[in-house]
């Protein structure tokens, strides 16, 4: 499903998932938003630093993604738990959903899983309204990737768009 080398490559179409997004089971997928740009944003771990300020910069761009009408997805290993104290003191209120078990599962399908670490890499991929990738970028563990490469891909789709409707 991803390629052999490493992340998930764009025109590829995306692994399908629900991943637990709650502690009362809820489960979260991307296919739930068909029709809206899907951004999933793989992270090692809830309480680093890089994660956090990564997070909470997605949260502060609400306003933006609402624009494109995309809905953002955070995932990483860590328990539901940990996601809803995480979230509550970053003030998150997007998905974060608990690759927990089986560990790494659904990162690994996007090729964004590091088994020498335990956790998923710092690897962002965005999926078109039908489901298909069309940016992937994996970003070294300690650098924060931003939202730059994420806009500039939900520009493309939104270009693509008028392209094709007018």
């Amino acid at each position: 499903m991803s390629d052999p080398n490493g992340l998930i490559q764009p025109g590829r179409t995306a692994p399908g998932f629900t991943l637990p997004a709650t502690p009362d089971g809820a489960l979260v997928g991307p296919e739930q938003f068909r029709g809206r740009p899907v951004v999933l944003a793989f992270y090692p771990a809830d309480w680093s630093p890089v994660c956090g300020d990564q997070m909470a910069l997605y949260q502060s761009a609400a306003p933006v993604f609402a624009q494109y009408q995309a809905v953002v997805l955070g995932v990483s290993v860590d328990s539901i738990w940990s996601h809803r104290a995480f979230a509550e003191s970053k003030g998150i209120e997007f998905p974060l959903l608990s690759d927990f078990e089986p560990k790494g599962e659904v990162a690994r399908r996007y090729g964004a899983y590091l088994p020498q670490r335990g956790e998923a890499a710092r690897a962002l991929v965005v999926l078109d309204p039908a489901g298909t990738v069309t940016w992937s970028y994996l970003s070294p563990p300690e650098v924060n990737p931003g939202a730059d490469g994420i806009f500039d891909a939900l520009d493309q789709l939104a270009a693509d768009r008028k392209v094709m409707a007018g």
